[in-house]
């Protein structure tokens, strides 16, 4: 047993040398050529080496995550004063705290003494937070109270023209309760970061007066792949019937034995089980954010009851976007999946082959008992590792990482066909859903539920792309 361990073991590390040694050949390249994107020509690919080389994963925490406004957190999590939660921004501990007067605020979770983690716990209510180093203390402001010791310190007197209070972030904003921050100034507002992809948001919200809350019970996982498999994942329609049968035979099942109190109905199949004939689309927005939606059948939805009281309080259209299906990225670390759940995860990087993801069940405050239950019922039906998809596609990112890097691929053949599908569909600008709906997207498809675009991810990756030339030029 021990000689097959030590054997393995061998086998591994010459692995991994020679993995090293193909990355090698190509660490040349720099890191934003790795998007091969002429349009006139009918082109966009992605190469290998965009999800295993250890500089490109470097560059991207510091060109995407620590430059520019990412996701944080969200107010429902910190409802009284003096509650905290905490996070990450790339690799960066961040803290967000409401203070005794119910102000939010985003700081470096890092004591301004010797640089210590000083809040640790995941969310929390506190006045004051103590760093265990030193002993220096901090209130639900930032602000330091207690510098232990400073009468006996010796201190220069240069020292009391410094600042001692946790470090705030550079940026820190809030769109309908959902917050973004940056740890740099990310060179424009949020407002302007969003875009019309705000517009996505705002459906969440809107769909109660009272707003939206994440309800109890987060769930964090990960997975032994690249972070941007997970995104481009949510909005990729053309995997789901191969990566999920299992799932789809089980609504079959469920069709055919009738309804049952507490079991989910398929989003996505008529009342025979059949596949419905659904129309999909595709947006793409400025600075990264993009979106696929899908005319699932709206009874099956748990604002269906409402949705005459709906149309009446936000309009026709957007009231009938509610009840579609919709998968929304915003770049780089948020994804917000609508269907008859809606769920939240959020992204975290850990390794070129190592992500960390977050997620949790959003609903409408005040919403009756049943279409709670039916939301919850169909979250636990598809979504987290317990579920019946996720487990599926974090198997396919693990398969596409070791596909990627289990044997020497010629550059020019390294190149991958996956950004192909429904080029020939895309159109720039605002097509007729986006005009019904009011905004401009830079690109917009749309067809029966079988074309699949690939061209959504475009949009990612042309923002990857200029943000990683911009941070290589500023090195």
């Amino acid at each position: 047993m021990i000689a097959a361990r030590g054997r393995e073991r061998c086998v591994a590390g010459i692995a991994r040398g020679f993995v090293r040694t193909i990355g090698a050949m190509s660490d040349r390249t720099p890191p934003h050529a790795l998007v091969d994107d002429r349009p006139g020509e009918g082109v966009f690919r992605v190469h290998r080496d965009a999800f295993c080389r250890d500089d490109v994963f470097e560059l991207e925490l510091d060109a995407l995550f620590e430059r520019g406004w990412v996701y944080l957190g969200h107010e429902s999590q910190l409802p009284r004063p003096n509650d905290y939660l905490t996070t990450w921004v790339g690799r960066v501990a961040v803290v967000v705290m409401r203070d005794e007067a119910g102000r939010l605020g985003a700081f470096l979770n890092s004591c301004r003494h010797k640089g210590a983690q000083v809040v640790h716990r995941a969310r929390g209510n506190a006045r004051l937070h103590l760093c265990r180093y030193h002993g220096w203390s901090y209130d639900s402001a930032g602000r330091n109270v207690v510098l232990r010791a400073r009468a006996d310190g010796a201190y220069p007197p240069s020292f009391d023209d410094a600042p001692h209070g946790l470090q705030p972030l550079a940026a820190f904003a809030s769109h309908r309760g959902f917050l973004f921050g940056s740890l740099s100034d990310p060179g424009t507002t949020l407002a302007d970061h969003l875009g019309d992809a705000r517009i996505f948001l705002d459906l969440v919200v809107d769909q109660s007066e009272q707003g939206i809350e994440l309800l109890p019970g987060d769930v964090r996982y990960t997975f032994r792949a690249n972070w941007k498999f997970q995104l481009e994942n949510t909005v990729d329609a053309y995997h789901f019937p191969a990566t999920h049968p299992s799932y789809l035979r089980l609504m079959d099942r469920r069709a055919r034995m009738g309804p049952r109190e507490g079991v989910a109905r398929s989003v996505w199949q008529g009342d025979d089980g059949v596949q419905l004939d659904e129309r999909m689309g595709a947006f793409t927005f400025a600075h990264g954010h993009v979106l696929v939606w899908t005319t699932s059948p709206p009874e099956r939805h748990p604002l269906y009851a409402q949705r005459e009281a709906l149309g009446r309080r936000v309009g026709a259209e957007r009231a009938s976007w509610m009840l579609r299906t919709r998968q929304l990225d915003v770049f780089p670390n948020l994804q917000i999946g609508s269907s008859a759940a809606i769920q939240m995860r959020v992204i975290r990087p850990l390794a070129p082959d190592l992500t960390e993801v977050s997620t949790w069940c959003i609903a409408p405050v005040g919403e009756s008992a049943d279409a709670r239950r039916q939301r919850l019922r169909q979250y636990e039906d598809f979504y987290n590792p317990s579920g019946m998809a996720t487990p599926d596609d974090t198997v396919n990112y693990e398969d596409c990482q070791r596909g990627m890097r289990s044997g020497r691929v010629p550059w020019q053949q390294a190149w991958l066909q996956g950004h192909a599908r429904g080029i020939a569909a895309v159109r720039p600008g605002a097509d007729a859903h986006a005009r019904a709906l009011g905004i401009r997207p830079a690109t917009s498809s749309s067809g029966p539920f079988a074309l699949a675009d690939e061209t959504v991810f475009h949009g990612l990756y042309r923002e990857w792309a200029a943000r990683l030339r911009d941070a290589e030029t500023s090195r």
